[in-house]
């Protein structure tokens, strides 16, 4: 089932180069088509714009219910990954489609020759303001408070592209119709205010687990879905992969928990029937 289209955030990823076979990286977009034109070549039904809005977890037929109908199965896979994590500050909802976008695959091309701020101290902000280069007129990384942390290629590319990186927290997203500039304030107090046109968010992301903790799934502090080291939940054949365990959060991981979580769910079925 997929509330979207297939991949989620992996198809937003602008480049990954960190999958095994392909040594020149690849796009998000093209490495998740190929995955699903597989699944599709070994007879995986796959369900687009269908999402789960109740499970029924606790009984040997699991039960999932979607806007479009209910289905049963003995066992059940939970990967519904993350969510984009939100500043929370004044302006970040205001201009939601108006300046202020989670996606630099889908809205980049709308900033072509134009100023953006990248918000963000990992890999994903690094690898955001490297894409949003090849489009826009000019690009500046502000790592919300955190020091940079990326692979130091990473960093080098970005630097050499001319991304000017300022260590230091956005406070405002401000603007009229659209965003027009962004506050931010230094770790020594100062603050300053920066023009912009587009910002965008790139903070990493938090496990969607509501949905699976209401019917019962233990999930961590954190919304982390708690699994064994065979994938396992704590209800019999309910299993979980991906982003949504808090695993590494990278597609390569979450493929490796993928493949796990299915060789454990289809021994969880032939176990059932024999019994």
């Amino acid at each position: 089932m997929e509330s979207g289209i297939p991949g989620g955030r992996a198809g937003e990823a602008p480049f990954i180069e960190n999958y095994p076979g392909f040594p020149e990286g690849i796009a998000g977009v093209e490495l998740v088509e190929r995955m699903v034109k597989q699944c599709s070549k070994f007879g995986a039904e796959i369900r687009t714009f269908e999402e789960a809005i109740d499970l029924d977890l606790k009984g040997p037929l699991k039960k999932v219910t979607t806007r479009k109908g209910s289905y049963l199965s003995m066992a059940v896979i939970i990967a519904t990954g993350t969510q984009r994590r939100k500043i929370r500050i004044p302006g970040e909802s205001e201009f939601l489609g108006r300046g202020v976008s989670y996606c630099p695959v889908c809205d980049g091309a709308f900033f072509k020759g134009l100023r953006v701020i990248v918000v963000g101290s990992g890999e994903e902000a690094a690898a955001d303001a490297l894409f949003l280069t090849d489009l826009a007129g000019e690009v500046v990384l502000v790592t919300h408070g955190a020091p940079l942390e990326a692979a130091e290629d990473l960093i080098r590319r970005i630097r050499s592209k001319g991304v000017k990186v300022i260590e230091a927290r956005v406070t405002e997203i401000g603007g009229k119709d659209s965003v027009e500039h962004v506050k931010i304030i230094y770790e020594d107090g100062r603050e300053d205010v920066l023009p912009a046109d587009g910002v965008f968010i790139s903070l990493g992301g938090v496990p969607t687990s509501e949905l699976v903790k209401k019917a019962g799934v233990e999930v961590d502090e954190k919304g982390c879905v708690k699994v064994d080291r065979w994938q396992r939940t704590n209800i019999e054949g309910v299993f979980a992969a991906g982003d949504c365990t808090c695993g590494g959060m990278q597609v390569v991981t979450a493929a490796g928990e993928g493949a796990m979580a299915a060789i454990n769910a289809s021994r969880h079925i032939k176990r059932k029937k024999r019994d």
